[in-house]
């Protein structure tokens, strides 16, 4: 669709509203549970039915994936209709309809790299959230030099053989397919990789849950032994692989700096120091804390525009850039800060792990601080974002 005009605009917004108004169930307004994120997928176990509901409404609207073309299920909406809908939700403090990796990273690479046959094959189940992906990415013996990866897969014919092992793949045990990264030339590095999708119930496909410091299980380690994906299944060309994992890569860094991991500090920070610290003036009595909130608070109101701009610049440029890194490296820094800051204030409600001597929501802020530790790490290590950003933004070369 063509960019609209200002009154055209107006008659959208006038009609996203009253839909939504009608639409969205208010049973949603409660807190979203943490095992109740509208993941989708066959194993959904939608604890709350209006949350199904929410999504049914909101696929058949194609509004999971608002910019996509209508022929793949997508809502067909310009980049102007897309902000007004967003603006519109934000209004109406709307849950999430689905929270997925399929609309984050798979479904952007499908729309460039796939065939035909695998769009309409694909696309539209995404959207209606029928299926919950994963990512095989990350190895034991390749996380930050990822082209190191050894998943083997072998031509046999009518099918290609998967055997090897990936890592913190998250939600591999909750999850219904995987776009993975396997080894299809091990003659060269970079050019010897290929990308596949294939069902996490095929045979020898066995995820098993790692246990973090916070105490939940997100991430799997995930074994392949002879699992046989049909060869229709490979997206792009044989070995291609690579320029389609470091455009996805740039989607997943965008759309995990444009959440900033939760990150924006805003009123509930401040409660929350207000709470356990103390009020002076009507302001948070301790001035030191004060004064280190504001500047998270400029941080994040900061970080957020410069998030839309790189939004606006990446659809100019047809896609993402090397700036996601810029933008993944601060949105890391922002959520570890803010979590340092929550944690802080709690004083010492935040040294709680359990026990009913603890504020349950402390418990949560404290184990929140620790899983935040991985922020760095996940999606590109910090080290390898300014390693990208030197390389691919600073336009700065390696010196030996």
């Amino acid at each position: 669709m063509t960019d609209s005009a200002p009154t055209e605009l107006d008659a959208f917004r006038a009609e996203t509203r009253a839909w939504l108004e009608q639409n969205y169930p208010r049973s949603l307004d409660a807190p979203m549970a943490e095992d109740d994120a509208p993941w989708g997928g066959r194993r959904a176990k939608w604890s709350n039915p209006d949350a199904k509901l929410w999504l049914d409404r909101m696929a058949a609207k194609g509004w999971t994936a608002p910019t996509w073309p209508t022929a793949y299920g997508g809502g067909g909406l310009s980049a102007e209709q897309n902000r007004v809908l967003q603006q519109e939700l934000i209004r109406l403090k709307a849950r999430p309809a689905l929270m997925s990796f399929g609309l984050w990273m798979l479904g952007p690479v499908l729309l460039e790299y796939a065939t035909e046959e695998q769009k309409q094959k694909f696309l539209p189940p995404i959207v209606r959230g029928e299926i919950r992906w994963c990512q095989g990415y990350s190895e034991p013996g390749a996380g930050s030099d990822l082209a190191g990866l050894q998943t083997r897969c072998e031509d046999q014919g009518d099918h290609y053989l998967v055997n090897g092992q990936k890592v913190w793949t998250s939600y591999a045990d909750q999850a219904d397919w995987i776009f993975c990264l396997v080894r299809t030339d091990t003659s060269k590095k970079h050019e010897g990789i290929s990308f596949l999708l294939f069902d996490m119930t095929t045979p020898g496909v066995e995820p098993r849950p790692i246990k973090l410091i916070s105490g939940s299980s997100p991430f799997c380690e995930t074994f392949f032994d002879n699992v046989k994906v049909p060869k229709d299944q490979l997206v792009g060309r044989l070995n291609g692989g690579w320029d389609i994992a470091k455009r996805l890569l740039q989607y997943e860094r965008q759309n995990i700096s444009a959440s900033g991991f939760g990150g924006g500090a805003g009123p509930e920070l401040e409660d929350v120091a207000k709470a356990f610290v103390g009020v002076s003036g009507g302001k948070i009595a301790d001035p030191d804390l004060r004064a280190r909130i504001a500047e998270h608070r400029m941080y994040a109101k900061a970080f957020a525009l410069t998030v839309r701009r790189a939004e606006a610049e990446s659809k100019a440029a047809k896609g993402p850039s090397a700036a996601t890194s810029i933008i993944k490296y601060a949105a890391a820094k922002m959520n570890q800060d803010r979590s340092e800051l929550m944690v802080e204030a709690l004083g010492t409600q935040g040294l709680g792990w359990e026990g009913e001597g603890f504020d349950p929501d402390a418990l949560k802020a404290t184990r929140a601080w620790l899983r935040s530790k991985g922020n760095s790490i996940e999606g590109g290590t910090s080290e390898v974002n300014l390693n990208v950003v030197a390389k691919r933004v600073l336009g700065l070369l390696d010196h030996q």
